[in-house]
């Protein structure tokens, strides 16, 4: 049953992967390039898929492969490559979430093997992201999606902190600061431990963790589902204003090429906190946390001028 297509790994997924620190995760970023085509001929055996196209440009962090299941129904087969933690871990993490949102606001799994790193999702219209709409539509869509992913999360679930996932990233923040960046890096780790240290009020909530425009698809059957659905969580349990935190960045480039661009990015932050019950300043400070921590993985990667426009971002909160 299964059909197997050349397998080219979209050039996104390449360049993540050679920009990865540390001779071990190199290594296994390497070998898992070069296993595949393998491992997906495997997966379309195994669970009877015939293989139509790869998606590109594809993501940062796996290959999507567009497939037809045994009755003819369409489906995306996801394997993500190994990007800090183990394909499997960060396959788990995200059928977690998946499961936990039961389609609401979110893909649909089909089929998993978490353990395994594999999972059959519906298919969603893989061209068309919130990022094809006009900036104050896709905000207002993005608003609707990400308010549905705030759900209790799993009893017992195996997902980071919030705090957690971030003190990692301290760590690494401070062996990795961008010249002439240590006020900002200061102030965005300063930003962290006020946040942390006086929590919002209410219990934490499950967090997308990556929440952007362009991980929102539209939906293949809009008519039966919502409209506007989202793909790709890096799940984590916290508190919301660390979403929004990544979604008041979106479209960065066309934000830096405007006029009034550090205003425009105050009213971002205001216009998002408010209309989801946000505190403003919660939102304020995560961004800029975020934006710096963004920065310096940037510059430790090799992308200068990326980190120059996060920081530039950032000086702006």
């Amino acid at each position: 049953m299964a059909s197997v297509l050349p397998l080219e790994p979209p050039q996104r997924l390449v360049r993540a992967l050679a920009a990865q620190q540390g001779a071990a995760a190199a290594t296994a970023a390497q070998d898992w390039l070069r296993g595949l085509s393998a491992l997906l001929e495997r997966w379309l055996e195994q669970w009877e898929l015939v293989a139509e196209r790869v998606v590109t440009p594809g993501g940062r962090s796996s290959v999507v492969v567009l497939v037809r299941q045994a009755d003819g129904t369409p489906a995306a087969l996801k394997l993500p490559a190994p990007d800090g933690a183990p394909a499997p871990v960060r396959t788990a993490r995200e059928y977690e979430a998946l499961t936990a949102w039961h389609g609401l606001g979110a893909v649909r799994v089909l089929r998993a093997a978490p353990d395994d790193g594999a999972l059959l999702l519906e298919r969603l219209r893989c061209e068309v992201s919130l990022r094809s709409l006009p900036e104050a539509k896709a905000t207002l869509e993005a608003v609707s999606v990400v308010r549905r992913l705030w759900v209790p999360p799993p009893v017992d679930h195996g997902l980071e902190t919030v705090a957690e996932h971030t003190a990692v990233e301290a760590e690494q923040m401070r062996s990795a600061v961008p010249p002439d960046a240590e006020p900002l890096v200061a102030a965005a780790l300063e930003a962290r431990e006020a946040m942390l240290a006086e929590p919002p009020e209410g219990e934490p909530v499950l967090l997308h963790g990556d929440f952007r425009q362009g991980a929102v698809l539209a939906a293949s059957a809009p008519g039966e589902r919502a409209h506007w659905l989202t793909v790709g969580p890096d799940p984590l349990v916290g508190e919301p204003a660390y979403d929004l935190a990544r979604l008041v960045r979106d479209r960065l480039h066309d934000l830096m090429a405007s006029s009034g661009a550090p205003a425009v990015t105050r009213r971002r932050v205001n216009k998002l906190a408010d209309s989801l019950d946000v505190p403003r300043e919660r939102v304020r400070q995560w961004t800029l946390y975020r934006a710096v921590e963004s920065a310096c993985r940037q510059y430790a990667g090799g992308s200068t001028a990326d980190a120059e426009m996060l920081l530039e971002f950032a000086a702006w909160l």
